[in-house]
């Protein structure tokens, strides 16, 4: 199957041109209007370039026939594709606001349910900055300064993905069950021990046992908030 890679931006041209009078007025264009829009004064260059189209399969031809020319199915999947992406970037998405989480030593939170949405208090962020599926997203305003070198700052809201394992590296939101306590560090697994390490010189890395860690989200976005 051809794709839209093999064009030249001349034919790339053409073809959006085509899609865009295609969706405007519901009928192609002529090869005299297809010319004036992009710029080429010639129509043997205009066919020259359908014809290119036309063999990659985008384009089908009726000749002898003024506006007889068809976008294919393929042709059509390519620009719908786009639309939808282009559309999605755009919207703005609820991403449910759950509340606080510290970014310091840990601090009793109580027994906290991370993976229940409250829909009354909710962030919209544009689709285009989401990483990942939106409805499985949420929130958190982070509270404390452990993260700073890692640009995570009081206040700043963290976009958080629920999962229950994690990779060395990750910054993740845990849960120590035995200490009744949540936080916000970088994980790492050590033997039976796991490091929990602070993006701040001024901190010391908190260890706990393996059986005491309950990853309940990974860090996917930070939004900065200004004073």
């Amino acid at each position: 199957m051809a794709n839209r890679d093999k064009l030249s931006p001349r034919q790339q041209n053409i073809l959006k041109y085509v899609w865009e009078y295609w969706s405007d007025s519901g009928r192609p264009p002529t090869i005299r209007e297809i010319g004036g829009a992009v710029n080429i004064s010639s129509t043997s260059v205009v066919n020259y370039n359908l014809n290119k189209l036309e063999e990659r399969g985008f384009l089908e031809r009726e000749a002898e026939v003024s506006r007889g020319l068809k976008l294919t199915d393929q042709a059509m999947n390519l620009f719908e594709s786009a639309r939808k992406v282009i559309r999605q970037a755009t919207e703005m998405v609820h991403v449910p606001l759950l509340g606080d989480i510290v970014a310091g030593e840990p601090v009793h939170l109580g027994n906290e349910d991370f993976s229940t949405y409250d829909e009354e208090d909710a962030i919209d962020v544009s689709g285009a900055m989401l990483p990942g599926r939106a409805e499985k997203l949420f929130a958190l305003r982070v509270r404390g300064n452990s993260m700073i070198d890692a640009m995570v700052n009081d206040n700043d809201i963290v976009i958080m993905q629920p999962v229950t394992e994690a990779n060395n590296g990750d910054m993740v939101a845990v849960w120590l069950p035995m200490d009744n306590e949540m936080t916000l560090k970088y994980f790492y697994r050590e033997g039976d021990q796991v490091r929990l390490q602070p993006a701040n010189p001024t901190m010391k890395p908190i260890y706990v046992h393996s059986s005491n860690v309950e990853v309940q989200a990974r860090v996917m976005m930070v939004m900065r908030q200004t004073a």
